[in-house]
């Protein structure tokens, strides 16, 4: 017999699993396919941290809110100096939405995807291929049926099944990072030289949290702002170690909960897709980008590299057309929903692979995201950087808190339309 859900969420990621956290608490029988063995998305297969800070007005965030909390008591979570909440240990954020789907009453498949779907009058009969032999209620794989579907996918690899129309037009793209961690670094070394060595706080800061040293700083190619560590490359690049394409972009962050690591937002890779060839560029320049460490900046002299994130880090793909496209002059207005979802002020955040061309467009009000972005028919709705949404405005929205948000409030929002 075909087991029935009410909702169904493709992709484990940021949206996707803050919707089938609170479906699942909120009474709905909920089943989450996520394709990795782990959940997490851009956090754990990405490396995608720390969350970049959002209103302190921010709604739907009991599981921003719920994870947090639980990763901070594992030691896998701080608060930096500025108030951002969102600087998480990846590999422990793993386990710790592992928990938080059980506790919940999540149904999980890893290691699967949708293979086929077919669209009924009041539901989707889905069809999923499990790599690692998954079963349901210790049954065979079967089609399952759902009332609801939702693509958290990030791709929008579900709408694309059903033929559902796109957004995307020619050249609207950013480039993507594929991210890593070295360790064996004495960080308070570090801190105390970068500190001293660029007294610019709005691009280098240093912290103490729970005994431990936290630090960010950056570097880009672009002549916007006087870099400090612009010297270190021009030599790096003069000398053969580095090619110029690898200096244009740099930014590094501490690993909450350890105390000889840090992540880095780099390499940007200038070629937009995310092939072959452009993992072993970017693998290529990662290496190169950490003999550059050990030999400028102080405290990296005995670091390596511990990790190189799964998958690419990408910040713009497939947008579906849902029942209202959100534009960047609704953002920019400040305009206001009936239903909002996410409650916002991040910046129109453009990365661009020509120099002095990015965009980081400061917004000067609140913004909020309406529930309508999301549904792209009846029973089915998008979550992620795939929704509704014009280029700059998804520009803007596609950041982990907000994602957490749209999941969150799409499934509060499906919630109560099943219990009426």
């Amino acid at each position: 017999m075909m087991e029935k859900f009410d909702i169904t969420i493709v992709g484990g990621g940021t949206a996707g699993s803050s919707c089938a956290y609170i479906a699942a608490k909120l009474g709905l029988k909920t089943l989450l396919i996520e394709k990795n063995s782990y959940l997490g998305g851009s956090i754990t297969s990405a490396l995608v941290i720390p969350a970049m800070k959002t209103s302190e007005n921010a709604i739907n965030t009991e599981f921003f809110d719920t994870l947090y909390n639980k990763l901070e008591k594992m030691g896998g979570a701080i608060t930096y100096e500025d108030g951002n909440r969102g600087w998480f240990n990846p590999e422990l954020t793993k386990i710790t939405l592992d928990s938080m789907m059980m506790e919940a009453g999540v149904n999980v498949l890893l290691e699967s995807c949708v293979k086929d779907i077919e669209e009924k009058l009041s539901s989707y009969t889905v069809t999923i291929e499990s790599d690692n032999h998954g079963c349901l209620n210790n049954t065979l794989l079967l089609p399952i049926e759902t009332k609801y579907l939702v693509d958290a996918t990030g791709d929008a690899k579900i709408c694309e099944k059903l033929n559902c129309e796109k957004l995307n037009k020619k050249n609207e793209n950013q480039p993507v990072n594929l991210r890593f961690i070295m360790s064996g670094i004495d960080i308070n070394t570090f801190s105390d030289w970068i500190m001293e060595f660029d007294k610019d706080r709005n691009v280098t800061t240093s912290c103490c949290v729970d005994g431990n040293t936290y630090l960010s700083t950056a570097y880009t190619w672009d002549k916007g702002t006087k870099w400090a560590l612009a010297p270190l490359f021009k030599e790096a690049v003069e000398q053969g170690m580095l090619l110029e394409e690898d200096t244009n972009y740099f930014q590094l962050f501490s690993v909450a909960g350890t105390r000889d690591s840090i992540a880095f937002n780099a390499p940007r890779l200038l070629n937009y897709s995310s092939g072959t060839e452009v993992y072993m560029q970017a693998r290529a320049s990662i290496l190169r980008l950490s003999e550059f460490c050990k030999k400028y900046l102080k405290g990296f002299e005995n670091s390596y590299i511990s990790s190189i994130a799964n998958s690419i880090g990408v910040r713009v793909s497939t947008r579906i057309k849902g029942k209202y496209v959100y534009t960047a002059d609704d953002l920019r207005s400040g305009k206001k929903f009936e239903n909002p979802v996410v409650i916002s002020n991040y910046p129109i955040d453009i990365h661009s692979k020509d120099k002095d061309s990015s965009v980081l467009e400061k917004v000067y009000q609140e913004y909020q995201l309406p529930l309508e972005a999301l549904i792209v028919r009846d029973n089915l709705f998008v979550i992620g950087r795939c929704l509704s949404a014009d280029f700059e405005a998804q520009a803007a929205l596609r950041i982990i808190p907000s994602c957490f948000s749209m999941g969150e409030g799409l499934a509060r929002f499906l919630a109560a339309k099943s219990h009426l």
